[in-house]
C-alpha cells in the first residue's frame, strides 16, 4: 500500500477537519453562537430566516462525521490506521476518533431533524457502509485490517439509528461497542505477538489449546461483535437499533440492519475457525506477563458480556421503552427473527470452514470468476484506494511540486537567506583566533558604546 496510503491517511482526515471548521463557522455567523444549547433554541427561528445556509452547515456537520467515523466515502484512513501498535488500534477503534462523528450528529441533532433530507442521508450512509465494511470483512486474511473493517460496519449501525432518530440506541452500541472491539483488538495484539508478529490468519490454526486464556477473550468479544444472544451485551445494544428501525418504520433500514447481522456473524465466525480450530500451522511463543498486561483483557471480557449492559450510566436512559405502533412484526417477532439471522450465519460459517468436506467448494468458490472478482475486489478495498490515489494523492504531488518551484516562495526564501549569509560573513571576519588584546579592546568599546547611548537618551 506504500506511502500513498499514508497521504491518503491524512488528506481524508483533513477533509472531516475542514468541513467541521466551515460548519462551526457558518453556525456562528447564523447563530451568534456556538453553544449546544443556544444552537438548539436558535435553530427552529434559523431553519425559517436562513433555510439554505442552515442546510448546508448541517451537511457540513455530517461530511465531518463521515470523515471522523471512517463512513463510505472517507472511509480509507481506518483501514490504514490499523497499522499501529495493537494499544493504539483498540483506542482509534473502539473509544476515541471514530467515536467523533455519532457523538457530533447526537448533539446536533435538532439541525438534522429540521433537515430530514440531510437526516435520512444519514442513514443511506450508515446503510452503504455497514453491508460494504462486511462484505470486505468477509474475505480479509489480515486479522486487524479485518477487525477495522468490522469497525467500520458497526459503526454503520450507528449511522442507521442516527438517521431514525434512534439517538439513545445509536450511542447505547457506541458504548457497548467500544467494550467488545477493545477486548478483540488488545487480543489481536496478544495473538499476533505469540505467534511472532504473524498477522495472516490463514497461517495461525488450532491456537485454542496453546492459549487458552487469549481463546477465551477472542471468542467472547467475537460473540459480542455476533451479537450471541442474552449473554452478550452487543446484543442488547443491537437489538435495540433494530427494534427502533421497526418502531420507527424503516422497514428497508431494518432489513439491511437484518443482512448485515447475518454477515457480521458469518466474517466472525470464520476469524475464530481459522485462527483456533483446525489444525495448528505456527509456531507459537508462551507469553510471560505480569499483571498489567492481562487486567484490561478481563475487566474488557466482563463487560463484554451482558454485565456490560449494566455498567452503563443510568442518566443515559438506555433501556427506555420502543413506543408501541402498529408494525408488520412484533418485538418478539424481532427478537426472533434477529437471533434465527445470527444462528444462520453460525451454522454457514460452522458448514464452511469447520467442516473438511466442503474444502472442495470454499476452493471452487474462490476459483470461480464471481468468487475471484469478489476477493480481489475486497482485499483491495473495491478500488476505493486506487481511485483515491489517482483523484486525490497525485493531483496532491503535482501541486506539492509546483509550490516547490514557485518563483515567488523562492525570492521569499532568498531574502533570509541572503542575509543571515552576509551577517555571517561580516562576523567571520571580527574573528580573532583567541587573541587576548583583542578581546579586552572590543569588550572595552562596548562598554563605552553603551555608556555614550545611555547618557545621550
Amino acid at each position: 500500500r506504500g506511502n500513498g496510503s499514508k497521504t491518503v491517511y491524512v488528506i481524508i482526515t483533513r477533509i472531516g477537519d475542514i468541513c467541521l471548521v466551515l460548519a462551526i463557522f457558518m453556525l456562528g455567523f447564523l447563530g451568534s453562537s456556538l453553544n449546544f444549547q443556544d444552537i438548539a433554541i436558535k435553530a427552529p427561528k434559523l431553519a425559517l430566516d436562513n433555510k439554505i445556509l442552515l442546510e448546508w452547515a448541517t451537511f457540513l456537520l455530517l461530511c465531518s462525521a463521515i470523515g471522523k467515523s471512517a463512513q463510505l466515502p472517507l472511509h480509507t484512513w481506518l483501514s490504514d490506521a490499523m497499522v499501529g501498535p495493537a494499544p493504539v488500534s483498540a483506542l482509534i477503534h473502539a473509544a476515541t476518533m471514530v467515536t467523533a462523528g455519532i457523538y457530533l450528529i447526537v448533539r446536533t441533532k435538532i439541525l438534522f431533524v429540521l433537515n430530514s433530507d440531510i437526516l435520512n442521508l444519514v442513514g443511506i450512509i450508515g446503510a452503504l457502509t455497514l453491508l460494504f465494511a462486511g462484505c470486505t470483512a468477509l474475505v480479509q486474511s489480515d486479522l486487524k485490517r479485518l477487525l477495522a473493517y468490522s469497525t467500520m460496519s458497526q459503526l454503520g449501525y450507528m449511522f442507521l439509528a442516527l438517521g431514525a432518530q434512534a439517538w439513545e440506541a445509536a450511542i447505547f452500541h457506541l458504548v457497548t461497542h467500544a467494550f467488545f472491539k477493545a477486548l478483540l483488538f488488545l487480543t489481536a495484539g496478544a495473538i499476533i505477538l505469540a505467534c511472532n508478529h504473524e498477522q495472516n490468519i490463514f497461517k495461525m490454526g488450532g491456537l485454542r489449546t496453546r492459549i487458552p486464556f487469549l481463546y477465551i477473550c477472542f471468542l467472547v468479544g467475537g460473540a459480542s461483535l455476533a451479537s450471541l444472544p442474552l449473554c452478550t451485551s452487543g446484543f442488547f445494544s443491537k437489538e435495540k437499533i433494530f427494534l427502533s428501525l421497526l418502531d420507527h418504520g424503516n422497514i428497508n433500514f431494518l432489513i439491511i440492519a437484518l443482512l448485515g447481522s447475518l454477515i457480521t456473524s458469518i466474517y466472525t465466525c470464520r476469524m475464530i475457525f481459522l485462527i483456533f480450530y483446525g489444525t495448528q500451522k505456527i509456531k507459537v511463543r508462551l507469553l510471560d506477563r505480569d499483571l498489567t498486561f492481562y487486567l484490561p483483557l478481563v475487566v474488557l471480557l466482563i463487560l463484554s458480556t451482558f454485565i456490560g449492559t449494566m455498567a452503563i450510566p443510568p442518566f443515559m436512559n438506555f433501556n427506555q421503552e420502543i413506543r408501541s405502533g402498529k408494525t408488520f412484526l412484533s418485538s418478539l417477532e424481532l427478537e426472533l427473527l434477529t437471533v434465527s439471522i445470527v444462528l444462520l450465519g453460525i451454522g454457514i460459517s460452522i458448514f464452511l470452514w469447520l467442516s473438511r468436506r466442503n474444502f472442495v467448494l470454499r476452493r471452487y468458490m474462490a476459483q470461480n470468476p464471481l468468487g475471484r472478482f469478489f476477493i480481489t475486489a475486497g482485499l483491495n478495498g473495491w478500488g476505493f484506494d486506487w481511485l483515491f490515489n489517482h483523484l486525490v494523492v497525485l493531483p496532491y504531488r503535482k501541486i506539492a511540486i509546483l509550490l516547490i518551484c514557485d518563483p515567488l516562495q523562492n525570492i521569499i526564501n532568498k531574502l533570509p537567506h541572503m542575509l543571515f549569509n552576509m551577517v555571517g560573513i561580516e562576523m567571520i571576519k571580527i574573528e580573532n583566533h583567541g587573541m587576548l588584546r583583542i578581546y579586552i579592546t572590543q569588550i572595552i568599546l562596548s562598554f563605552m558604546l553603551i555608556v555614550t547611548v545611555l547618557l545621550l537618551m
